[in-house]
């Protein structure tokens, strides 16, 4: 058992019910555009990272997106990371053991 995890945590799964329809289907809009926009996906110890170009637009949909990735998805560690002189923007997902395969599976890497 890493730790990260203990005997105690529950099982972590996606609930569908905590975003109304609007917000399900903004999350929808978003995931797609977003994904389609990332330029690299870097492997990390407990989830990934995935890299996107500097624009204040992309930021601020990502913060929405994580907002309601949060709310259905509680158990993740969303970071978002604007870097120095214009660099990349970084979307990191984590979370205790298990949330890496869940993310290879929701993310088809």
């Amino acid at each position: 058992m890493s730790n990260q995890q203990t005997r105690n945590d529950p099982p972590f799964y996606c609930n569908m019910s905590a975003l109304d329809q609007d917000q399900r289907k903004r999350h929808d809009i978003l995931t797609r555009n977003l994904l389609a926009k990332h330029v690299e996906i870097e492997e990390l110890a407990d989830g990934y990272g995935l890299r996107f170009p500097n624009d204040r637009s992309l930021f601020t949909a990502l913060s929405e997106w994580a907002t309601l990735e949060q709310l259905c998805c509680p158990f993740l560690t969303l970071t978002i990371e604007s870097q120095h002189d214009q660099g990349p923007i970084w979307l990191r997902v984590s979370g205790r053991d298990g949330v890496k395969d869940f993310l290879r599976a929701e993310l088809g890497i």
